[in-house]
């Protein structure tokens, strides 16, 4: 990533995506085909509902989007990793995971090896903060 890319990270205004609230909805969600196919592969979703979303605010686009990616017929860590993916694609610098329970140590040192490099994954209580860090000499 360029020093652009950390720049415009940089001047993002910190989230906090409560889980609690994704998984809830992604159970009440009626499914349809096109939801299950963002289910498999939410890279899709992600492009295909960023290009349609003009009227939304940017807060109400990413609750959007992290919705198609959060499911409960996956792990927790498979879920993080998703949310994650989907904060750095939108340039978000800094954002908080707000759990229903901490992570046991295992389970965030194997999403912490998965992340980017740069990206540092901390864990108080029941609330995960991600950071997405400049790479060094920039």
């Amino acid at each position: 990533m360029n020093s652009d890319h950390f720049a415009s990270i940089a001047r993002s205004e910190r989230v906090c995506f409560d889980y609690m609230d994704f998984l809830s909805a992604s159970c009440k969600k009626q499914w349809r085909f096109v939801d299950a196919i963002y289910g498999v592969m939410p890279i899709f979703g992600m492009v295909l509902k960023s290009h349609t979303a003009g009227a939304q605010t940017s807060k109400e686009q990413l609750k959007e989007l992290a919705l198609q990616v959060v499911s409960t017929q996956v792990s927790d860590e498979t879920n993080i990793l998703r949310l994650i993916d989907l904060a750095m694609q939108q340039q978000l610098a800094v954002f908080d995971i707000q759990l229903p329970y901490p992570l046991e140590a295992e389970q965030l040192a194997a999403i912490a090896k998965e992340c980017a490099d740069g990206v540092v994954v901390t864990q108080v209580g029941e609330r995960i903060t991600i950071t997405a860090q400049p790479p060094a000499g920039n």
